[in-house]
């Protein structure tokens, strides 16, 4: 037996198949998961009934420092996570992690170990530009560093994804992305879409951003924003789904016209009590209110998919 083979047999033993599709286009929902990073404040047992109990159909866990489950022990504690998420009956097979590289010491545990307790897809960490060096030649250097990554990912049967991030580092431009992933097939490596960051940077030509990454594309993030001007200077403001500056019926009417059919991922950035930074010392008498909050967000969701 190869060692894909290996990692491949002992996934599918403990989570079943990966992201089931409805068979018709016309009647597919995504699946929604709740980044854990907003539930940190809770062990793994609780973690998991409050998603479940707020509706979601998965978790995507942190498994990198500061997370839910740290690096250097993600032999022992990755599987006690996967097994209090699958005591609930939600899928438990994204995870976000600060990987880079193949190269770097934790790389192979991490992803070794996600494979055999059934994670099929992981988010990576965050590439960065140097002031000294040119943007192409950048882009050059990460893409072969991204090559050999996927196919390590092949070999496990993992889906990696990049996510689009408003700001300065590599993955602001979608064009960024279109040069990282060059040559890499989507289901090794891809990109985690995030519509908040696209029209941050993109304004209203995000659409077209959209439609060049549209085959790399291996998951959905969901969160919106406003532009406000404080203390004489505009900054972004992170607000519930649907209140802010996201053309979420746009995004979606599209995204259904390009089938695609990737798991979605809601994230709560704006102000829930340190909850939106992953804060582990939130006060048990804010719990509803956070909760509440991850409701409205998920079902503001839903039903714009199923209604729009």
């Amino acid at each position: 037996m190869t060692r894909r083979d290996f990692f491949r047999n002992t996934a599918l033993s403990t989570a079943g198949a990966y992201f089931p599709f409805a068979p018709s286009w016309q009647t597919w929902i995504p699946p929604f998961y709740i980044f854990s990073k907003h539930l940190q404040f809770l062990n793994y047992t609780d973690m998991a009934d409050a998603a479940a109990e707020t509706g979601f159909d998965g978790i995507e866990l942190t498994v990198r420092p500061g997370g839910h489950v740290e690096p250097e022990a993600v032999t022992e504690r990755l599987p006690a996570a996967i097994h209090a998420i699958r005591s609930t009956g939600l899928k438990s097979d994204m995870m976000v992690t600060a990987i880079k590289g193949l190269d770097e010491p934790l790389t192979r545990s991490v992803l070794e170990t996600a494979s055999t307790q059934g994670v099929r897809h992981y988010r990576l960490g965050y590439l960065r530009f140097s002031d000294d060096q040119d943007i192409f030649q950048s882009l050059k250097f990460y893409n072969s560093q991204m090559k050999e990554l996927a196919a390590f990912n092949a070999d496990l049967d993992l889906t990696g994804s990049y996510q689009n991030h408003s700001g300065t580092m590599v993955g602001a431009e979608i064009w960024d992305l279109y040069h990282l992933l060059e040559g890499i097939p989507s289901e090794n490596l891809g990109c985690q879409y995030d519509i908040r960051h696209a029209t941050v940077e993109g304004g209203t030509s995000w659409t077209r951003g959209l439609q060049l990454i549209r085959s790399k594309i291996t998951s959905i993030v969901l969160k919106d924003f406003v532009w406000e001007k404080k203390n004489g200077e505009w900054r972004v403001k992170n607000v519930p789904l649907g209140s802010g500056m996201v053309d979420f019926k746009k995004y979606f009417d599209l995204l259904k016209s390009y089938q695609i059919q990737v798991p979605f991922t809601i994230h709560y950035e704006y102000d829930l009590f340190g909850a939106e930074h992953g804060h582990r010392d939130i006060a048990a008498s804010q719990y509803p209110m956070i909760f509440d909050a991850l409701r409205k967000d998920l079902q503001y969701a839903r039903d714009l998919w199923q209604d729009g």
